[in-house]
């Protein structure tokens, strides 16, 4: 209750709270006519009324014309009861048009209305101090928000798509009406966390359902493609992208996402990879028995004084062999769908590695300084003949795209759960926006200095893939004309 006696305010005092208020009006207790005693100068510029055509006259008499009987009914009762309880009622919003600034029609608004219950000093109801505020901006924001998040849900209904919640704190989990058809269930049947994390195959769980989780913590973005088994024993693809949200300390509070079905675009890429796996083992075979032939006609050729037939026979070498690499990294890249792809883990010297990869790379290029130097075992467990990969992808590539007779030095370095490997070349170096993309498939620079030089973009998807399954990472950092650096780390331990 608000025990104020209108009487006892001075009227300085009086003109200040109602005439330089933002839109107030004070309306007598005298039901029924609720005569306006004062009115501030906003709730007359608002109305575009007059002072003497509202101070004394009854509330409902200066709106019968703009307030319908249920209104006008609604209002009569919100005034009875603040006299009849004493207590303040509140009307969150209520539309009542108004002529804007300049128009000569009204245009719809929407107010918020507070009733406040004057006391005398008998503690009865004397006055009602009627407050509004215009809330229109809200309202409309808050329609249009309704309107976009409608379209967005007939969007997602259309293509499949559902969307998710989740809060870190408590594991409360939401999702729309088509996630249960996305996991295989009738439309309706609830669905928990656990049930989703169930329904994912074991591998693709520990390998990417994990990580992609632990990272999103820290980066604030959630991507992960896995297999999904249906109530019925299907084998089914979703994608999944999300972001984070973060507190005012930083802390990760909640995620929220996308998750669609991609099982037949997923079948057409696995298609796919078995035809490239297929052709590539049928072209294994015609091109070792060149290579075989073209080794023959060196031996056979080599007394010979002819040098274009020595150049050529060592030219037509070096073709088969690029063809060669081509072609593994083409098998290569169809193991990678989950499953297909198995590491043999060993514990050897990363170090040792590192040598035998140089040796192979110098014999096969001397055309630049390669410097590694180690004076000590790191051993690691791991699949050495894949990481032996990654080290020779990431040479070659440092050789491929520097300067002849400039170094590429690698370096080893141990930290306390990790060992880190490098690569660095003096070469053209790499512009910050495809650096985000160089390690996605089949992706290749649109640099003129990289137009003639050979390959399709797989070497550091594989390398990059290998370096995942390991539970590991890889990145690079570059300054566009000045070289690159390529890291990846391991687990010493595997």
């Amino acid at each position: 209750m608000i025990g104020i006696t209108p009487d006892s305010i001075p009227d300085n005092l009086f003109r200040v709270l109602f005439e330089k208020s933002p839109g107030s009006l004070l309306i007598k207790a005298d039901a029924p006519q609720f005569t306006i005693a004062a009115v501030s100068d906003a709730y007359l510029k608002t109305g575009r009324l007059s002072r003497e055509a509202v101070v004394g006259k009854g509330f409902f008499e200066i709106y019968q014309d703009d307030i319908d009987q249920n209104d006008d009914i609604a209002a009569r009762k919100i005034f009875s009861r603040v006299i009849r309880t004493g207590e303040k009622i509140d009307v969150p919003v209520y539309r009542y048009d108004i002529f804007e600034p300049g128009a000569d029609y009204k245009t719809p608004h929407y107010w918020s209305f507070s009733n406040i219950p004057i006391m005398d000093d008998q503690q009865q109801v004397a006055y009602i101090l009627s407050t509004f505020t215009d809330i229109t901006g809200e309202v409309k924001a808050k329609e249009a928000a309704q309107e976009s998040e409608h379209r967005l849900l007939l969007a997602a209904e259309a293509t499949g798509m559902a969307f998710w919640g989740l809060t870190l704190a408590d594991n409360a989990f939401s999702y729309s009406q088509q996630m249960a058809g996305i996991f295989g269930h009738p439309p309706g049947t609830p669905i928990t966390l656990a049930d989703v994390r169930a329904q994912v195959h074991p591998d693709d769980m520990e390998n990417i359902v994990i990580k992609a989780f632990n990272q999103a913590l820290i980066d604030g973005s959630y991507f992960y493609e896995v297999r999904v088994y249906w109530p019925d024993k299907s084998l089914h693809w979703i994608r999944t992208k999300g972001t984070v949200q973060y507190n005012k300390n930083k802390e990760p509070v909640r995620m929220l996402g996308t998750i669609v079905d991609i099982t037949e675009s997923k079948s057409d890429e696995i298609r796919k990879n078995d035809f490239i796996a297929m052709a590539s083992h049928e072209l294994k075979t015609p091109l070792t028995s060149l290579k075989a032939y073209l080794q023959l006609m060196e031996t056979k050729l080599s007394g010979t004084t002819d040098p274009f037939v020595k150049t050529a026979v060592v030219k037509s070498g070096n073709q088969v062999n690029k063809m060669t690499a081509l072609i593994h990294g083409f098998l290569d890249l169809s193991r990678l769908e989950p499953g297909k792809l198995k590491l043999i883990r060993t514990t050897f010297d990363i170090n040792s590695l590192i040598e035998e990869v140089l040796n192979e790379s110098r014999i096969l290029s001397n055309s630049h300084s390669i410097r590694f130097e180690s004076s000590y075992e790191v051993n690691i467990n791991a699949d050495r003949a894949k990481i032996g990969q990654v080290i020779s992808n990431l040479v070659n590539n440092a050789i491929k795209y520097s300067k002849k007779g400039s170094y590429v030095i690698l370096q080893c370095e141990v930290g306390d759960e990790n060992v880190v490997v490098s690569v660095t070349d003096e070469g053209i170096g790499i512009k910050p926006k495809d650096q985000e993309k160089i390690f996605q498939r089949f992706y290749r620079a649109e640099e003129d200095e990289q137009r003639n030089i050979s390959g399709f973009g797989i070497g550091l998807y594989l390398s990059s893939e290998i370096i995942q399954r390991h539970k590991g990472k890889i990145w690079v950092k570059s300054v566009e004309g000045e070289g690159s650096t390529f890291y990846f780390s391991l687990p010493v331990g595997g």
